[in-house]
């Protein structure tokens, strides 16, 4: 029996969404995260980075599709990361 969720993604076009959207939600989830463990501010990441409070707060919103990369890997990086492609 299939659940609802292996309906959902069963269609490609929902599934690419999908993937999508998740990919967003871990994005933001990771950047919080290391916000509360480092005990950092919007304003404090923000200035770090070098870029405004209303940054950081798109990455915390759903509005997180509207930063761009190098922006982004600014925020990762003043959080002491960065990002790492390799071929799967």
């Amino acid at each position: 029996m299939k659940s609802t969720f292996d309906e959902f993604v069963s269609d490609p076009k929902r599934k690419k969404e999908f993937e999508k959207e998740y990919n967003e939600f871990l994005l933001s989830e990771f950047v919080l995260e290391k916000m509360e463990a480092e005990h950092i501010s919007v304003r404090g990441l923000a200035q770090r980075a070098g870029v405004s409070p209303t940054v950081i707060q798109k990455l915390r919103s759903k509005d997180a599709e509207k930063i761009n990369f190098r922006t982004f890997t600014n925020v990762l990086y003043s959080l002491g990361y960065k990002i790492k492609i390799e071929k799967i």
